[in-house]
């Protein structure tokens, strides 16, 4: 059986992905490994991805590869960097940043792509993934978050909701959602403005899927 490691820096990237996983690829066996104060410290410290955070990615990485995980799909996108290292380390196996194929269907789409992030840091950490002259155009669900935290998911949806509508207005011709926990919020998204809506969950497992040839 194909075990695949979901790493997690926040816990409402948990269900998201592992719903998806579920509907998708239910033959695939999970392991989820959730460092909360991943995003915590980033946010609190204000020293970015420095060398001791580098040094916790990889010993994530090396805890799940030593269960026999066969596949890393890491799904906090503000962490892009600390990723890359870890997957320049492991040329055996697919480690995926949770944005990787999301931007590359969201490429394909052509156009003006519009990214709405919940978590500030991804605004910063993200746009760089997409290549060189892509039209992307951002938004802060400001709030979003908090409302996730506070359980109040449907004021979180209609802020991502909100978003999305102001991204279609500049012209925006396919959304992106950043965070994994955001994806609850497509199909409202995708009422809404009438254009294609990607997620974060399911870009992924249709690459892991293509990766390991299953």
């Amino acid at each position: 059986m194909t075990r695949i490691a979901l790493i997690h820096a926040l816990a409402h990237s948990v269900a998201p992905i592992n719903d998806e996983m579920a509907r998708a690829w239910p033959q695939a066996q999970r392991m989820n490994l959730l460092d909360d104060s991943l995003s915590a410290d980033l946010a609190r410290t204000g020293q970015g991805l420095d060398a001791a955070m580098h040094q916790r990615f990889e010993a994530l990485a090396a805890y799940a590869e030593g269960t026999g995980a066969q596949a890393i799909l890491f799904t906090c996108s503000a962490f892009g960097p600390c990723i890359e290292a870890v997957a320049a380390r492991r040329p055996h196996m697919p480690v995926l940043k949770p944005n990787e194929a999301m931007v590359t269907e969201a490429v394909a789409h052509g156009g003006r792509i519009g990214l709405i992030a919940s978590f500030a840091p991804t605004l910063a950490s993200m746009p760089p993934e997409f290549p060189p002259g892509t039209a992307v155009i951002t938004a802060l669900a400001e709030g979003a978050l908090q409302c996730l935290n506070e359980g109040n998911p449907a004021r979180h949806d209609a802020l991502v909701v909100e978003a999305a509508q102001a991204l279609a207005r500049q012209g925006c011709q396919v959304i992106v959602l950043a965070q994994f926990s955001m994806a609850r919020a497509q199909a409202a998204a995708l009422q809404a403005v009438g254009l294609p809506v990607l997620t974060t969950p399911g870009s992924a497992v249709r690459a892991l899927r293509q990766r390991l040839a299953l």
